[in-house]
């Protein structure tokens, strides 16, 4: 159930929003193995005097947190950042302008499903990938 979060400078019309949540979505599927369904993005949007764009980059900059569950492979992560990279470099973005941090939180550090422990049910996929 990884939350993601893209961060963007404003102006992109909602079928580049959209195409950029799910290209997100459909690496962690690949590269995480999660169910399809398990769907948690969000896209946030800045004027271009709230968002600074690094040296080198340009202005289609984006800056991608993922919070997840431990476990993954540095393997894992290596397909999620390159599945991302390329997915996004198909709609138009280029490498240099893709930033991904991937935090992950202890399964204790989860309320999920009602107000449970992500340590104490069963998550329905695994973890170890």
């Amino acid at each position: 159930m990884p939350l993601v979060k893209i961060e963007t400078r404003e102006g992109r019309t909602a079928e580049e929003k959209k195409a950029l949540l799910d290209a997100v979505h459909d690496a962690l599927v690949e590269a995480f193995e999660i169910p399809e369904d398990d769907r948690q993005g969000r896209l946030a949007e800045y004027p271009a005097d709230n968002y600074e764009v690094p040296p080198g980059k340009t202005e289609n900059h984006l800056l991608i947190t993922i919070d997840a569950f431990p476990g993954r492979s540095t393997q894992a992560k290596s397909r999620l950042y390159a599945g991302i990279v390329g997915r996004l470099e198909d709609l138009g973005v280029e490498p240099r302008d893709v930033l991904i941090v991937v935090n992950e939180r202890p399964l204790e550090n989860w309320g999920i499903r009602g107000g449970q422990s992500a340590a104490e049910v069963d998550l329905g996929f695994a973890l170890d990938v």
